[in-house]
């Protein structure tokens, strides 16, 4: 009976795990959000070094505090036309999860950050259905708040595991 329970409850601790604190940003005129407990700093723009034979989204690495991170634009990897940055574009670091049991640490250029806000769970709402074709699992809803929406979305499933391991590689070899 325990098992049923628990999971029974898993669909509602899913649902109620969207809420909390978000970092806000925006690319192009939309505006995103990520779980604060994602972010682990934000940087201003830097030299990027170029990786040769990496994914196109991928800018290149960074040398932050003796740690190689590798730089993810994410205008690209949403296939937005690239724009020269300006000073309000900075990179974004977040853990995301690699592997069963480890995660790594990823820069993900945005046009601006905006803010940190506390959604709640009546804010958010599911994400559209844009049918089987198109992939948007890495969408955890739609919050709306003072008559915008920001797109929410889940860091850890923005890269495929394929990708993931495309990209430890390459920022492996740099070291």
């Amino acid at each position: 009976m325990t098992q049923e329970v628990n999971t029974m409850n898993q669909p509602i601790r899913a649902e109620t795990m969207k809420t909390g604190k978000y970092l806000t940003f925006s690319l192009e005129k939309e505006e995103y959000g990520i779980s604060i407990l994602k972010v682990k700093e934000i940087i201003g723009m830097m030299p990027i070094v170029s990786v040769p034979q990496s994914p196109a989204f991928i800018k290149g690495v960074v040398n932050l505090r003796g740690k190689v991170i590798p730089i993810m634009d994410l205008r690209a990897k949403f296939e937005m036309p690239s724009i020269p940055p300006t000073e309000r574009t900075c990179i974004i670091v977040v853990e995301i999860d690699s592997t069963a049991s480890t995660t790594m640490l990823i820069g993900i250029v945005v046009d601006a950050v905006s803010e940190v806000l506390n959604i709640k769970e009546e804010e958010i709402e599911p994400p559209p259905e844009f049918g089987t074709r198109l992939k948007h699992d890495y969408i955890l809803g739609m919050a709306k708040r003072d008559g915008r929406v920001m797109i929410l979305l889940n860091i850890d499933k923005i890269l495929s595991s394929d990708e993931v391991v495309e990209i430890e590689q390459t920022s492996n070899n740099q070291l």
